[in-house]
């Protein structure tokens, strides 16, 4: 069961549309470092030059023929999450409908501006730069929650989310 705990303080200052962009609270460059080290641990995992983000963002792509989830799992061919540059550190990943309101309720994510405005899936969202080790561990689960998502291991995930 996956256990996610309220992120500590308020949240960061983004910008309210594309580029979508984590603008304060971004993370030092052992916390980015640290994340990335393990971010494309995920098996049948690609790590690639995003297709829809910024230049320097770095997408977490299932290898051809793995992914089994739906076309809400993924942004756009096989990727499934990216991470932004150093100068930003947070990451778009698509995760389950129904734990979107819940993750961004912890104060750890907010829905794309684009998803807001209904031109892109309800499972599009940014999860905030992590910033510590603590961080690093629970944004590693929710990478993994869109992974699963993205391998159609998933029905649905209230029970899983607290």
């Amino acid at each position: 069961m996956l256990k996610i705990s309220p992120r500590e303080g308020p949240r960061p200052d983004t910008t309210p549309c594309a580029p979508h962009t984590q603008i304060s609270q971004n993370p030092d460059a052992t916390s980015y470092s640290a994340f990335k080290d393990r971010a494309f641990d995920f098996p049948f995992v690609t790590r690639q030059p995003s297709m829809i983000s910024v230049p320097g963002a770095e997408a977490l792509c299932l290898e051809q023929g793995r992914g089994c989830g739906c076309r809400e799992a993924f942004m756009i061919g096989n990727e499934f999450a990216h991470v932004h540059p150093p100068q930003d550190g947070s990451l778009h990943m698509m995760l389950p409908e129904d734990a979107v309101p819940q993750i961004v309720d912890l104060g750890w994510a907010e829905p794309h501006p684009m998803a807001a405005a209904g031109m892109i899936p309800s499972t599009a969202v940014m999860v905030y730069a992590p910033r510590n080790n603590a961080e690093i561990e629970t944004v590693l689960d929710l990478l993994r929650l869109s992974y699963d998502f993205a391998c159609g291991k998933l029905g649905r995930v209230d029970s899983f989310v607290l």
